[in-house]
């Protein structure tokens, strides 16, 4: 039945019954608007377990195996370029708690103005939405090749949309918490299980690297993976990762500042690991499918789970395809659920102040559908997962701009948010086209490279571009305009630089202090020019040099593995 064992369709009805359950089990609890979004009660393990779950989805395992299949070992960076950006998470994740904000909108309400909230809520939408669809889009091409085409990528997509909006919409961000526990779990599994069967099949770790050429063992592979490619996209990560509206969930929702870092860290250098296992299964795929024709490599994946895993017993491929629907659902659940929020509490709030809880809640659980509508037209309108993801990393960073250095400058002005934005989505649009791919090999070769038999501009210079333009066009324009009022900027300050105490219960009115807590002192380095950095404790300093001592120790573990 759809190219399944009756043992498969067995495990993924007992997967998909226990996630039902305790979405309905949670949509008890959600009382009001901010049980629904952002409920304030989770430790540290269930942090660890909601920041893997909603960061890892299948597409990624699909983008980063189709790269290591055509490319090499390097098609790691495809997902391990976040890797510098994790350590950053650190620092991050205690000042997005600090915020006290139901959603990132209101954050940027904070310190600019309503206009430029609504921006980033429209913005925020479009970005969940197509991050929702190139999840949908890679699951799908891999439950394709799971079933032998017998269950099509279109079909697969309308099956786990409907599945994810069931317990996502009735338990809201609880809900999805709660299931990534056992959802993280299940993508752990789904990460690994198939990296040791295709390993043995062509005679182990050694065998891999003696049918290899050097270059598709190099971690780095100039011309298209280069140190240039993952430093600028690295860099990208940083200011676009805070940005992203379901990363205020994974850094807020936990009961402390201490269960938002810690989760939001390790739950994502979990995510690092697991990256390795898709690399490697891709390029042992390459030595095992040597001489065949794969159409798809997006379907590498799943043709690799379809003809080694039922050799081991029954049943094993319901456990990948449910651990499949694991990795994609507890990130479309998250993704639909801060997009909902952003339309309920930033726009239809707004229009509507004097509205029962009950009825914002009945609002948000509606708005979920217009989120992932949009989504699906995503997953049917882009190419592949690849095209996808640039499109994803494109939004999240130039939105990026505006929140930094609305943080580390005070006399970043309203107009500077609106210039700088507009400015890089217009050069990210012009370089994106065929014109603007001519005017930069006009410039120089090396600007531009030719893809599916196309000329297109760079992604890293694409994306570099894009952020002078975007930084220098929003100085120029703070300058030039009005600074945001001094009371306003002031309680921004606080909200930063005031730790959020033990059991403290948030004020009514987003990114407020409460009225029990006095705010802290700007302790801030003695920077000229209205720039604004903060002094980290000790607890920062040392966290953050934990941190990159275990990127460093990956990247040569990696080195390591394919020398």
């Amino acid at each position: 039945m759809l190219g399944l064992h009756i043992a498969d369709l067995f495990a993924i009805g007992i997967y998909l019954l226990i996630v039902g359950g305790i979405g309905f089990w949670a949509a008890r609890k959600v009382k009001g608007l901010g049980d629904f979004v952002m409920p304030h009660k989770f430790g540290k393990f269930t942090m660890t377990m909601f920041s893997f779950g909603a960061g890892t989805h299948s597409d990624q395992a699909v983008s980063v195996a189709s790269k290591s299949f055509t490319t090499g070992i390097s098609g790691i960076w495809y997902q391990w370029f976040w890797l510098f950006a994790t350590p950053f998470y650190w620092l991050i994740a205690p000042m997005m708690r600090r915020f006290r904000a139901l959603t990132t909108s209101d954050i940027y309400e904070a310190r600019f103005d309503k206009k430029v909230a609504m921006l980033y809520t429209f913005v925020g939408i479009l970005q969940l939405s197509v991050g929702i669809g190139v999840m949908l889009k890679g699951s799908g091409a891999i439950i394709e090749a799971c079933t032998g085409g017998a269950f099509p990528t279109d079909w697969a997509i309308i099956a786990m949309t409907i599945l994810f909006m069931i317990y996502g919409i009735s338990g809201g961000l609880a809900a999805a918490i709660y299931t990534d526990l056992i959802q993280g779990i299940l993508t752990i599994v789904f990460s690994f299980i198939l990296l040791p069967a295709i390993l043995n099949a062509i005679g182990g770790l050694g065998a891999l690297k003696a049918n290899l050429s050097p270059e598709m063992l190099s971690i780095t592979m100039p011309g298209d993976i280069s140190v240039f490619y993952i430093a600028v996209i690295s860099l990208c990560g940083v200011i676009g990762i805070a940005v992203q509206p379901h990363i205020l969930g994974v850094c807020a929702a936990g009961k402390t500042e201490m269960d938002g870092r810690v989760g939001f860290v390790t739950g994502n250098f979990l995510k690092r690991i697991c990256t390795i296992a898709w690399a490697l299964t891709g390029v042992a795929a390459i030595v095992y499918y040597s001489g065949q024709h794969i159409k798809d490599a997006d379907q590498i994946y799943g043709i690799i789970a379809k003809e080694f895993l039922p050799q081991f017993m029954p049943g094993l491929v319901g456990v990948f395809i449910a651990a499949l629907l694991a990795s994609v659902m507890s990130s479309c659940d998250a993704f639909m659920i801060s997009g909902s929020g952003l339309f309920t509490n930033n726009i239809y709030k707004k229009m509507k102040p004097d509205r029962t809880e009950e009825h914002y809640v009945k609002v948000v659980r509606l708005a979920a559908f217009g989120v992932v509508a949009v989504g699906l037209v995503t997953a049917y309108s882009i190419s592949d997962v690849i095209r996808g993801l640039e499109i994803f990393w494109a939004v999240t960073s130039v939105m990026g701009i505006s929140f930094w250095m609305g943080v580390f400058w005070e006399k970043y002005s309203v107009t500077g948010a609106w210039v700088s934005t507009i400015a890089a989505f217009l050069t990210w649009y012009l370089l994106d086209t065929s014109f603007g791919a001519e005017l930069m090999q006009s410039i120089s070769a090396d600007l531009v490279t030719v893809k599916n038999g196309e000329l297109v501009t760079s992604l890293p210079w694409q994306m570099l571009l894009y952020l002078i333009v975007g930084i220098i066009s929003g100085i120029i324009a703070s300058l030039m305009s009005e600074q945001v009022e001094d009371k306003k900027l002031k309680n921004f300050y606080d909200l930063i630089h005031t730790p959020v105490e033990h059991g403290e219960v948030t004020s009514e009115l987003c990114c407020l202090l409460p009225e029990s807590v006095v705010a802290a002192e700007h302790k801030r380095f003695p920077l000229p020019g209205g720039i604004h950095i903060p002094i980290p404790n000790k607890l920062t300093v040392i966290g953050f040099a934990i941190c990159w001592s275990i990127v460093f120790a990956m990247i040569a573990f990696l080195y390591w593995l394919m020398s």
